[in-house]
């Protein structure tokens, strides 16, 4: 299961914002590094269409999509706080996951001190990673300069790349935002540098805030270069209505002007930046939604089911939800000629609810 990192300064809101997207209860308090050990959850994607189709096949078990969220132990500013260990917390943690969620706090709250410019704590975390990561890469180029053995080639061409990034860094630019192409950065996987992972920044404003939250996320946004998707929350809102039963959370919501809730935007956008898409199954037992890579093929995607239906793919019964849906059943709508039969070379779609066909 992929893992999305939230980081953030003391009192960002970050755990609050895990304990939304979780159902968790990571210790929320108005002190600074009340986190000083990452916590993990899982956050499932809601997903109106898995609703639906459950629906129409009266299943009796419906399951989610879903990713592991991490509460990362608090950074502190550089020159803070020094001795607390939590710098080497903060790193490790950051290591441990796919992508990661900047909390940047855009609020005033006398009992809970902290910045309230965004723009300022994004500069704090990028500086720190991209700091991490200088560090990282030269030891590994100083390492290659002290030996002659030949190293593997996967390392031998992130080693190749090494210098453009190392220019990058030097100027103070995180990877993810850098100028470097994509086949260079998927290059440097194998180093585990922290600003080559993808981004997603939660700006969290004040309930009053909502509405006129655009000029900040827009700001910040500004300052990602489009490297990165910037959204606005009210993670305190957020929290307090995760805790209502669906129907009543739904009812504030929509009395609020919210619609489905700025988490559910979150789950989404963070799912998007892991580079995942759903397929669908559905039936009278199980209703369920798949995470696969996006641009995977049938074989790979039946692999996630099993890998016996993977190891003894023949063929997949496939169909877009909204034509199944229209159609009522799988058997009207095979009636119909709406249901394709694709082999190996099938890529598929996100929405496509698939029937596995395999003999082993």
């Amino acid at each position: 299961m992929d893992r999305l990192g939230l980081v953030g300064l003391p009192n960002s809101g970050k755990s609050a914002l895990f304990n939304a997207l979780t159902g968790g209860h990571a210790l929320v308090a108005s002190h600074p590094f009340s986190t000083t050990e990452t916590e993990v959850g899982v956050a499932y994607v809601p997903d109106p269409r898995l609703r639906a189709l459950a629906e129409m096949s009266d299943s009796r078990k419906v399951v989610m999509a879903g990713f592991e969220v991490v509460d990362i132990a608090g950074v502190p500013k550089p020159s803070e706080h020094a001795g607390d260990g939590l710098g080497t917390k903060f790193i490790a943690g950051i290591r441990e996951v796919d992508a990661l969620a900047y909390v940047l706090r855009n609020f005033e709250d006398e009992s809970a001190p902290g910045d309230s410019d965004p723009l300022e704590s994004l500069g704090v975390l990028e500086l720190e990673l991209v700091l991490s990561d200088l560090g990282t890469l030269e030891n590994q180029v100083n390492k290659k300069r002290r030996t002659l053995a030949p190293v593997e080639p996967v390392l031998a061409a992130a080693l190749e790349v090494a210098p453009a990034a190392l220019g990058q860094l030097q100027a103070g630019v995180p990877l993810y935002r850098s100028t470097l192409t994509a086949q260079e950065k998927d290059a440097l996987r194998p180093l585990f540098l922290l600003t080559n992972k993808p981004v997603l920044a939660v700006v969290n404003v004040g309930e009053d805030e909502i509405a006129s939250s655009d000029e900040v996320v827009f700001a910040v946004a500004a300052e990602l270069g489009g490297g990165a998707e910037a959204l606005a929350v009210s993670v305190q809102l957020e929290a307090e209505t995760a805790r209502l039963e669906p129907d009543e959370r739904a009812e504030l919501l929509e009395g609020l002007g919210l619609g489905e809730g700025a988490l559910v935007r979150v789950a989404r956008a963070a799912y998007d930046i892991l580079g995942r898409d759903t397929f669908l199954t559905t039936g009278d037992k199980e209703s369920r939604a798949w995470t696969f890579r996006r641009g995977a093929k049938a074989p790979e995607c039946a692999g996630v089911i099993h890998s016996d239906l993977q190891r003894g793919f023949i063929k997949a019964d496939v169909i877009y939800w909204k034509d199944l849906l229209d159609a009522g059943s799988f058997a009207a709508a095979r009636a119909k000629g709406k249901v394709r039969l694709e082999g190996k070379d099938y890529v598929v779609r996100d929405g496509d609810v698939l029937e596995i066909r395999f003999n082993i």
